[in-house]
């Protein structure tokens, strides 16, 4: 099974390794339990997002290998405009994982060298934020 280092992913795509290492401290740890990953992410003209079939053949891959890996993708939102800022955002992805060792290892998973190759040929832009995985978005 192949390992995906940090070198192989492009720079925009490279994990934050002092907020991986808080994940990695949570997955050794007692405390360990359910997160959600909200992506806020921007799609390369190639990937063709929202029918294109490098982005379809990416995000079908992705919930796959994400239930594969023990996780889920909860929600895909197109995302239409924003009202503060001016970062371009083209989706948002709801992907919660039963604990952070899940997340943590995704690298390492079955899938996770063609998951993470369609992943860098797709998004121009990403980011990841890490959410309390307790409750689930518009569950209430």
């Amino acid at each position: 099974m192949a390992i995906i280092t940090a070198q192989q992913q492009p720079a925009h795509l490279r994990v934050n390794r002092a907020e991986f290492s808080i994940i990695q401290k949570i997955a050794a740890s007692a405390n360990d339990g359910p997160v959600l990953m909200v992506n806020l992410n921007r799609y390369t003209s190639v990937a063709g997002f929202p029918n294109g079939d490098l982005y379809l053949q990416y995000v079908h891959g992705l919930e796959a290998f994400l239930k594969v890996a023990g996780g889920k993708i909860l929600s895909r939102l197109p995302v239409f405009g924003q009202m503060v800022g001016d970062q371009k955002i083209d989706e948002i992805i709801f992907a919660w994982y039963p604990l952070h060792t899940i997340f943590a290892n995704l690298h390492t998973m079955p899938g996770a060298t063609e998951n993470f190759r369609l992943r860098g040929l797709c998004v121009e832009y990403a980011v990841i934020h890490r959410c309390s995985g307790d409750r689930y978005p518009f569950s209430e």
